[in-house]
């Protein structure tokens, strides 16, 4: 099926099954009912089956789904039924620890190019991979058959590294740059920005409960203010 026919959210959340698929493979668990996989993974039941429902892959009533044969469907689905060599623009903080990160190669990803334009850093080792310049990415993307790239730069670079991986031949970026970046059409990009997602959760835990949140300097904790606070009443008194 086109990954455009399906709904970005249910994409968004095959990986969450994955990961709960492949926990109970390593418990030699063999099967597992909707209910059990759905509260694993948070999300109701009716939304599980019917976003399995896109993988054309059903369980069998009274049985569950077939644990391995299930990761399986969606591996493939997912595209990562091989391993996907990546690679990340920016050698700094950000970029050491993302190529440092031991769930790469347990998720189906292989890193095979690291790229930065300062020559403090090109030569030295990240992740297990030589640094090299951005400047050489045609060449590394071609010979290390690199499908994906990380954009781990400031803002400020970030356009211009997401032209010179595309202009290497990739077609899926992840960018953790706060902007956003114009690539042709046939180019993904998918933006992971740290302070969108506190701003989403910081929202979330102010409606949802709103009575935890530390009360003001100078009120008690329903709101009102204290005695000791409050203007002194200079109202005279007839």
């Amino acid at each position: 099926m086109p990954a455009r026919a399906v709904p970005a959210p249910v994409v968004g959340r095959l990986p969450g099954y994955l990961q709960a698929l492949e926990a109970l493979i390593s418990e030699r668990v063999p099967t597992v009912s909707s209910e059990e996989l759905a509260g694993m993974c948070g999300v109701r039941s009716a939304i599980l089956r019917r976003d399995l429902s896109h993988l054309e892959s059903a369980g069998r009533r009274g049985v569950g789904y077939d644990c391995a044969a299930l990761a399986a469907t969606i591996r493939e689905f997912l595209g990562v039924d091989r391993t996907r060599r990546i690679g990340i623009i920016g050698a700094g903080r950000l970029g050491s620890a993302l190529a440092d990160y031991a769930g790469i190669p347990d998720r189906g990803f292989a890193l095979h190019g690291v790229f930065d334009i300062d020559p403090a850093v090109i030569g030295t080792t990240v992740g297990g991979v030589a640094v090299a310049p951005v400047a050489e990415i045609h060449r590394v993307v071609a010979a290390e058959r690199i499908e994906l790239i990380v954009i781990a730069v400031p803002a400020s670079s970030a356009q211009a590294a997401a032209d010179a991986a595309v202009d290497a031949g990739v077609r899926g970026l992840m960018s953790f740059a706060p902007v956003v970046l114009t690539v042709p059409s046939e180019v993904r990009v998918r933006h992971v920005d740290l302070a969108t997602e506190l701003q989403v959760l910081a929202y979330y835990t102010s409606v949802e409960s709103p009575d935890t949140r530390p009360a003001a300097p100078g009120t008690d904790p329903a709101g009102a203010r204290t005695d000791t606070d409050a203007p002194a009443d200079t109202t005279e008194q007839q």
